[in-house]
């Protein structure tokens, strides 16, 4: 990936990807933390005895 472009100004590029690869990884590790969180809570509820 090029990184420098001299049609460029110094703002445009700073701007993000078009890939939106920031937007992956995070709607990724925020499905990641749920689904643990969602497994904890499945072992724990089976673990409590029925009464």
């Amino acid at each position: 990936m090029e990184t420098y472009d001299p049609k460029k100004n110094q703002t445009e590029v700073r701007q993000a990807s078009p890939r939106k690869m920031n937007l992956r990884v995070l709607l990724l590790s925020l499905i990641g933390i749920v689904v643990v969180f969602a497994v904890l809570y499945l072992v724990y509820a089976l673990a409590q005895p029925a009464g």
